[in-house]
């Protein structure tokens, strides 16, 4: 079967993960198409996209310049990505020690990040009752995160990034995450502007980007 793009990347409209994946298509100026399941539907969840991805969620993407190559877990997507179509290092890093350094973050958006902020998301906007001690564990959970953050980033040897004092997919990992929470479940919860200005700061480089920008207004246009 021939493909008029290298990828097929299979998201949700509303999936912070996978619009995280193509965020770092954009950047790397890889052509792909964007196939969105619907999850009304269950689509996720039943073939044909579960005889790529067994767990049933997104993103998932497929390489047809590799051998159709499938992969999912939105992280490691953004591994082989820069691995494999970065050789230039323009989102990725040389040095072994900053290697490990780029995905010890991205171990930690995955574990730490995703999970507290989808957890706030849901409690405030689907779970079928009000569990407010729920609301605020995931909430806090969500400030703490922040406040990992912005200590690291306050170092004025971080150069406001993550890894190696440069942009790299270790930082664009965590934009999506962090504009539902900034956005949503804890606009009125904290000053993020105020108590956590090298974070804040940091999404502000992040979402100013010529692919974030992009990448976001695909999003809402296909919101509304």
């Amino acid at each position: 079967m021939s493909h008029g793009k290298q990828f097929t990347l299979y998201t949700h409209v509303g999936g912070p993960n996978g619009w995280k994946v193509a965020i770092v298509l954009e950047e790397l100026g890889l052509a792909y198409e964007s196939v969105y399941l619907d999850f009304n539907k269950g689509e996720q969840k039943a073939a044909p996209h579960t005889s790529l991805n067994p767990n049933g969620r997104i993103p998932t993407l497929v390489d047809h310049h590799n051998g159709d190559f499938a992969i999912w877990e939105s992280d490691a997507i953004l591994l082989y990505l820069t691995d494999k179509y970065d050789p230039e290092k323009r989102l990725a890093v040389a040095d072994e020690k900053e290697k490990y350094s780029l995905v010890q973050w991205l171990f930690f958006q995955a574990s730490g990040q995703g999970p507290y902020f989808g957890q706030a998301f849901w409690f405030i906007n689907y779970h079928p009752e009000k569990v407010q001690t729920a609301i605020e564990r995931y909430q806090k959970e969500t400030v703490r995160v922040f406040s990992v953050l912005d200590g690291v980033l306050a170092k004025p040897e971080s150069n406001g990034w993550l890894v190696a004092g440069k942009p790299t997919v270790a930082d664009l990992a965590f934009i999506t995450w962090n504009n539902a929470a900034l956005n949503v479940t804890v606009k009125d919860f904290v000053d993020a502007e105020k108590q956590f200005p090298a974070f804040y700061a940091w999404h502000q480089k992040l979402v100013g980007r010529e692919s974030v920008k992009k990448i976001l207004a695909v999003q809402a246009s296909l919101r509304k």
